[in-house]
């Protein structure tokens, strides 16, 4: 476990947890224990390959805690997936399901594995041998997983599949994410980039910024920052910047994101976008805009360019893009950082959702999942907001020490077993 702890994600975690647990007077024992991972699972995960040679992958499933319900968290598929990073990623779940006030504990995990590398009988391969590796720790009463980085509907699809097949019967709420035909919900895929700018309205609203005169620049463009830009442009707002992984392109007054769309079907890329300003994506983030939104990698907002940031307010779509160092920094010198576990909980709550009409068999529409998922996000930045008025400190502490508050009241009620 000692060198789980020691990567940098979680080490910010602690910093986090330490300070927001010293403002409440948080309960030491409790403390101890929500320093720590309940569980990390390592599992080998032999593959037949398509040239029928077997590879034998690592796989990871970290449950933090599930003091307030089943364990709740992604499963990423990428070649840098470490043991400390899921650790720090199925922390930060915890908080967030704690914050916005769901009956969900967090986990995370991942398989150490470029997907761009396997085909598709591979990845499908993989998927299932991982859900059989992993099965008896998780079920719809236990551990749910979720898609993440290098993980999509097809992927959740196959973990529900190889669930069912060897419970018996079909299990659709096993994971969440799934494709709306065996059980998915509405609004599921578009729901992180939604909260983050339904997240960016009540910024907006507390400042008395109109939202018609709000410009905004998304740093990564993939589920979360492209819908994230519709929505945004639906409100009115100029997006003025969005980047990919070759780059960013930046139109003062505004992109067209319906041509920029275009665009990349056509030539899978924003490189070479005709109607924009190529930038880097550091660039990007040094833009002098209303809202700055990184959507892509953590630690991008750090200690080197923390000083060059020009937003009045930055919205956390990615997990964890900016350093504890920075948010500091950032809220001495009046910009507002909106911490990840409250920004891109739209895709966590609408998981939710997706859990419970799964389990109750009964389906909403994708307005009505809309609507409750505004309610659930708002009421927890109502919550953060005021907290970080009331004792005049960052947002990112607020937040953890909102969700620390709820964990410890949960676990302090529960008990320790045995005793």
């Amino acid at each position: 476990m000692e060198n789980i702890v020691k990567g940098d994600l979680f080490q910010n975690f602690l910093s986090s947890l330490d300070t927001a647990a010293n403002m409440i007077s948080c309960d030491p024992n409790v403390l101890t224990r929500l320093r720590q991972p309940r569980r990390v699972i390592m599992v080998s995960v032999p593959v037949r390959m398509e040239d029928y040679s077997v590879k034998v992958f690592t796989g990871y499933r970290v449950q933090y805690n599930a003091t307030l319900g089943p364990y709740k968290g992604g499963m990423r598929y990428h070649q840098d997936v470490d043991a400390s990073e899921v650790a720090g990623l199925a922390a930060l779940m915890t908080f967030k399901n704690s914050l916005l006030n769901l009956p969900l504990g967090g986990a995370k995990g991942g398989v150490k594995v470029d997907p761009n590398l396997l085909s598709r009988t591979e990845k499908q391969n993989l998927t299932r041998r991982l859900t059989t590796e992993l099965g008896p720790f998780i079920g719809p009463t236990k551990d749910i997983p979720a898609p993440d980085m290098g993980t999509d509907a097809q992927t959740m699809a196959w973990m529900m599949d190889t669930y069912s097949q060897e419970s018996g019967f079909a299990q659709p709420g096993v994971v969440t994410g799934k494709p709306i035909e065996i059980g998915g919900s509405l609004g599921r895929n578009s729901s992180t980039g939604h909260g983050v700018i339904y997240i960016t309205e009540q910024v907006c609203s507390r400042m008395d910024w109109k939202m018609s005169d709000t410009s905004i620049a998304i740093q990564g463009y993939g589920n979360v920052g492209s819908h994230a830009a519709h929505k945004a442009t639906e409100f009115g707002c100029k997006v003025e910047a969005v980047s990919d992984v070759s780059g960013g392109i930046y139109r003062k007054g505004g992109l067209n994101i319906a041509d920029v769309d275009k665009w990349i079907e056509e030539n899978k890329t924003l490189a070479g976008y005709p109607e924009a300003d190529s930038i880097s994506n550091e660039e990007l983030l040094e833009l002098d805009v209303d809202i700055l939104a990184p959507c892509a990698l953590d630690g991008v907002i750090n200690k080197s360019n923390m000083k060059k940031i020009k937003a009045k307010a930055v919205v956390e779509g990615a997990n964890g893009p900016t350093t504890n160092e920075a948010t500091e920094y950032l809220h001495e010198n009046g910009i507002i950082c909106v911490p990840d576990i409250l920004a891109n909980g739209g895709g966590v709550v609408v998981s939710y959702f997706e859990w419970v009409q799964d389990i109750g068999n009964y389906f909403w529409d994708e307005e009505a999942v809309n609507v409750n998922m505004k309610k659930v996000m708002t009421k927890a930045f109502s919550q953060v907001w005021d907290f970080a008025q009331e004792r005049k400190v960052d947002m990112r502490t607020a937040a953890m020490a909102v969700a620390t508050r709820r964990l410890e009241r949960a676990m302090l009620l529960r008990g320790l077993y045995p005793r």
